[in-house]
């Protein structure tokens, strides 16, 4: 490497420094300085630090580092600037470099592919993963949906039940109040007067008069019906003539 500087220094200082470094100061307080800063740098960091990612900051790094000591060591003494050259590598050593260079840009490129690839796989997870909690919440939706229709139906049902039990208590409520009605009814109104009023009707209803001489042995009429039929036709029919020619059956005896 060769190094530029650009030493600047005020007049006042100037016997102090030609006194205690003689008149070849620089060599003294910067060029040995600049060759041993520069190992420095070169130690700490590796060819491919040196010889490209880092090789921008040599300037200002030795520059900084060189005002440092000569603020201490020879006050007034200015570096303006530092400029240092591309460094020249042995031809073996380049090629070497230069394949390392290959070998790292390789696995840089199979590394960022690596990555593209577990990009496009967690994207298509992310994927899945969505898509599958979309059927579930459809699922659930429509799970949620059947049991509300399960629901309502059961309720309407309950409903319908709770109307027709309401509407067969009423009804069977009418039917004993109407029965309790009558009841009372009947036993206000079935008094012996009205009875016997009722079965007397019944007897004119429903009797039967027979004539002639030969009557079934079987026809039985009760007494009451007999009373009540000899009652109804008395004055009206001559039942029995002198000549015995008509029967009247009552119990099976003729009269």
């Amino acid at each position: 490497m060769t190094p530029l500087h650009y030493p600047s220094i005020p007049a006042t200082p100037v016997y102090d420094i030609v006194r205690n470094y003689t008149a070849d100061y620089d060599k003294t307080l910067i060029f040995n300085k600049i060759h041993h800063e520069l190992n420095q740098f070169c130690s700490a960091h590796t060819l491919q630090e040196v010889y490209i990612e880092l090789f921008d900051q040599i300037d200002d790094n030795l520059k900084h580092a060189l005002q440092r000591d000569l603020d201490v060591m020879a006050p007034g003494l200015t570096v303006q600037a530092v400029r240092v050259t591309k460094p020249k590598i042995p031809e073996a050593i380049r090629r070497n470099f230069e394949l390392v260079e290959t070998e790292k840009t390789k696995l840089l490129i199979a590394a960022e592919k690596q990555k593209v690839v577990e990009q496009e796989a967690e994207t298509e997870r992310r994927k899945a993963v969505i898509e599958a909690e979309k059927v579930a919440q459809v699922a659930k939706i429509r799970y949620q949906q059947k049991v509300m229709e399960t629901l309502t139906g059961r309720r309407i049902s309950e409903l319908e039940n709770a109307a027709f039990l309401a509407r067969e208590k009423t009804r069977a409520d009418a039917k004993y109040y109407a029965a309790q009605k009558e009841a009372i009814s009947n036993k206000v109104k079935l008094t012996p007067a009205y009875l016997e009023l009722v079965k007397y009707q019944a007897v004119a209803t429903n009797t039967k008069l027979y004539f002639g001489n030969s009557l079934p042995p079987s026809l039985v009429l009760g007494t009451c019906a007999f009373n009540c039929m000899a009652a109804s036709t008395a004055g009206h029919t001559q039942l029995l003539s002198k000549t015995g020619g008509g029967h009247l059956r009552h119990g099976g005896s003729p009269l």
